[in-house]
C-alpha cells in the first residue's frame, strides 16, 4: 500500500496559470522520491500542495492512509526544508533547531541531546549560540536541515534544500541526507533541477515537464529507459545524442544513443561489425573532466558528443568515425516525444 499517493492532482492560479496538470503518482513507507524537472514545471508547486502550504485545484492527496488534501500544514504531521531558509531570526541556532521539538513538548535535557546530535553530524556545533544573521548562506542552509532532521515526522518534504552549498559541502550534505534517510526510513518527497542530485539520492525519480509527469521509474530506468525524448535530453550530462532515423509507416523516428554507447575511431580505420552503423566527422570540442573526455564530433547528421577515456588519443580536430552498437541505440515517435523501443 502507498504511503503517499496523489491522484489527479492540480493546480491553477487565479491567472490561468495550469502549474500542475492533473498528476498521479505513489510513494512507498520509507521511499526517497525525487521530482526531478527545470524551473517552472510543477515540482515545487507539487510539493507545496503535499506540505498544505497551496491548496489544490483538484484530485486528492493521502498520507498514511488518510485524506489530508483540505488539511492546514500543523495537521500533516511533515518536516519541510525550503528553499529559502525561513529560520528564526531573533533565535539562536540550537533554538531554531529545536523548536519542532519545544512545539512537541519534548524535555529539555532530550532536546538538548538531539540538537546536539544533529549539529555534530552536520558541522553546526560552534555556532550554535549565533543568530542567523550571523551566519552564511550556506550555514543557514544547514540550519533548516538540521530543523527539519531533528526529529521524524511522517514524511519530509525539501525544496532544494542544497542549492546555497559549495559542491564540497553539497557532496558531503547528499551523503548525510542519503544516509539518515535510510537509518529513519522517513519517506522523503525532494525537489531539484539538478539531474545529477537526483540520480545520486533518489530511489525513483519523477521527471516533470509543464506540469505533467514525463517519467517514474528508478535512476537507472530513467538513464537506460528513458520514456521520452525530453527525459533522454534532460537527464544525462550531456543528454542523449539524436539522430534523425528511418520512418516507421507514416512517422518519422528519432534514434537517440548515450555519448558512452559511441565508439570513436579513426576516420580511415578498421570498421566495426558489418551491421554497426557509423558516421564520419571532425573533433571540433574536447572537454576534460579528469576522469574522462567528451568529444563533440561535427557530422553530416549534426554535432554529437562521444564520451572517452581521458588518455584517449584522438585530439581536436581529428578526422574520426563514429560508431553506434544497434543494442543501445533507442527509437522515438518524433511527432510525439514518445520511445517506441
Amino acid at each position: 500500500m502507498a504511503f503517499l499517493e496523489l491522484a489527479a492532482l492540480a493546480k491553477t492560479y487565479p491567472d490561468g496559470t495550469r502549474a500542475v496538470k492533473g498528476i498521479d503518482f505513489a510513494a512507498a513507507q520509507g521511499e526517497f522520491v525525487v521530482l526531478l524537472g527545470p524551473s517552472g514545471c510543477g515540482k515545487t508547486t507539487t510539493l507545496r500542495m503535499v506540505a498544505g502550504l497551496e491548496l489544490p485545484s483538484a484530485g486528492t492527496i493521502r498520507l498514511a492512509g488518510a485524506d489530508v488534501t483540505a488539511l492546514p500544514p500543523s495537521a500533516r504531521d511533515v518536516g519541510f526544508v525550503f528553499q529559502f531558509y525561513a529560520l528564526y531570526p531573533h533565535l539562536t541556532v540550537a533554538e531554531n533547531i529545536a523548536f519542532p521539538l519545544a512545539c512537541a513538548r519534548m524535555p529539555k535535557h532530550a532536546r538538548d541531546v538531539a540538537v546536539a546530535n544533529i549539529a555534530r553530524r552536520l558541522g553546526l556545533t560552534g555556532l550554535l549560540q549565533k543568530k542567523p544573521r550571523e551566519l552564511s548562506g550556506g550555514d543557514q542552509q544547514r540550519v533548516a536541515l538540521g530543523r527539519a532532521m531533528v526529529r521524524r515526522p511522517a514524511i519530509w518534504l525539501m525544496d532544494e534544500p542544497l542549492g546555497t552549498l559549495d559542491a564540497d559541502r553539497r557532496l558531503a550534505m547528499c551523503e548525510f541526507l542519503r544516509e539518515q534517510q535510510l537509518a529513519a526510513r522517513v519517506t522523503t518527497l525532494y525537489v531539484t533541477h539538478d539531474q545529477e542530485e537526483a540520480m545520486r539520492l533518489a530511489d525513483r525519480i519523477v521527471v516533470m515537464k509543464d506540469g505533467m509527469i514525463e517519467q517514474v521509474g528508478t535512476p537507472l530506468e530513467v538513464y537506460d529507459e528513458p520514456a521520452t525524448l525530453f527525459v533522454a535530453h534532460f537527464v544525462g550530462s550531456p543528454g542523449m545524442n539524436f539522430l534523425e532515423g528511418e520512418r516507421v509507416g507514416a512517422g518519422a523516428v528519432t534514434l537517440g544513443v548515450r555519448p558512452e554507447s559511441v565508439r570513436v575511431a579513426a576516420e580511415e580505420g578498421p570498421a566495426g561489425d558489418g551491421g554497426t552503423p557509423a558516421l564520419k566527422g571532425e573533433v571540433v570540442l574536447d572537454e576534460y573532466s579528469g576522469i574522462a573526455r567528451c568529444l563533440h564530433v561535427r557530422t553530416d547528421a549534426g554535432t554529437l558528443v562521444a564520451r572517452v577515456a581521458a588518455d584517449a588519443p584522438t585530439r581536436l580536430g581529428a578526422r574520426v568515425r563514429l560508431e553506434f552498437d544497434p543494442a543501445r541505440l533507442r527509437r522515438f515517435d518524433r511527432a510525439s516525444g514518445r520511445r517506441l523501443s
